[in-house]
């Protein structure tokens, strides 16, 4: 298998560990158990994977001699399979050349120029490619490549890199079996994955993709009211942190709809009542579910550079107007 990019070296961290786990403990290793994708994995998430299904060499490319360096500090940290983790300088084609499954994880404007490195496109064919990249679209890929290239998008989030990741995967055809099931060996030892159809990306970019800085904001902001009301710092983030934490966990674990457990909390004249009017005073509502509006357009308008108007005009078109709250 064949990555690069910040997220790919996540993956490889993620791939790797679950291989360390399942080489350790192989009494726990269950084939009857296809690995589902559909839940946060235990720490042995591949187990239940086929080994045709699980990569066996990882080569990472980069571009610079410096980046390599740190990247065989980081992998000689992840046991004995991390140490094998081979790491290229500028040599794109020889890695793809030794691989069956490649993952793009460059910049979305990358990509062209590097799919049109000559010898490239040949290189790639009959292969499994898994690209990552915002906004440039399974059509654009396949126009870059030749037609027996095959070509899936999924996009993970930054949680990957401790293994409590969510990536959205697009739909593989049925018939191809083998390669959903590499796919999902993949992706879900890093977190909890899903199969959905391409049209649903942008939307997915924004909501997991950019939903780990939006999340940071609320967490800031929870851990800066409890530092004004006299918390000390440390303290006041690891509780709005563990708070958020576990009330997702509620969320994903029981299938309560996150107002039923709004609810459950609210009491009477109570105080979390009075914190619930206040910030839909604020229309935090609103403004998160509008902020997921405009990055969606945003997302669709990456690796498309002649759409990037067009995106602010829908921006512009929908009215949309960042609120302002007087005290």
């Amino acid at each position: 298998m064949t990555c690069c990019g910040t997220m790919g070296i996540a993956i490889i961290s993620g791939v790797t560990a679950s291989l360390e786990t399942r080489a350790k403990h192989p009494h726990l290793i269950d084939d009857t158990s296809p690995a589902s994708g559909t839940s946060t994995p235990s720490p042995g998430s591949t187990q239940g994977a086929p080994d045709a299904a699980l990569p066996s060499r990882f080569i990472a490319c980069v571009s610079r001699h410096e980046t390599a360096k740190k990247l065989k500090r980081t992998f000689q940290e992840l046991g004995s399979i991390g140490q094998n983790v081979e790491v290229l300088v500028s040599e794109n084609l020889q890695a793809v050349k030794e691989s069956d499954v490649i993952l793009l994880c460059c910049k979305p404007q990358a990509a062209h120029a590097i799919l049109s490195a000559p010898g490239l496109k040949e290189a790639l064919d009959q292969k499994l490619l898994i690209s990552i990249l915002a906004g440039v679209t399974i059509a654009q890929l396949e126009d870059w490549v030749l037609p027996g290239t095959r070509v899936v998008r999924a996009m993970p989030n930054t949680p990957c890199r401790i293994r409590e990741g969510m990536t959205v995967i697009s739909t593989v055809p049925y018939e191809q079996t083998l390669d959903r099931k590499i796919i999902s060996a993949i992706f879900s030892s890093i977190g909890r994955c899903r199969f959905l159809d391409e049209k649903h990306f942008d939307a997915c970019t924004a909501l997991s993709g950019s939903g780990p800085a939006f999340v940071c904001l609320v967490l800031e902001a929870m851990a800066d009211g409890g530092v004004m009301m006299g918390l000390p710092r440390a303290e006041a983030l690891e509780l709005a942190a563990q708070t958020l934490q576990g009330t997702a966990r509620m969320a994903l674990q029981s299938g309560v709809h996150p107002a039923q457990i709004k609810d459950s909390v609210t009491t009477p004249a109570g105080c979390t009542i009075a914190g619930l009017l206040t910030l839909e005073d604020g229309r935090v509502r609103s403004t998160i579910a509008r902020a997921i509006q405009v990055a969606t357009q945003h997302a669709a308008a990456l690796g498309q550079p002649s759409k990037a108007d067009d995106a602010r005009q829908k921006r512009l078109l929908s009215g949309y107007q960042t609120p302002h709250v007087v005290d």
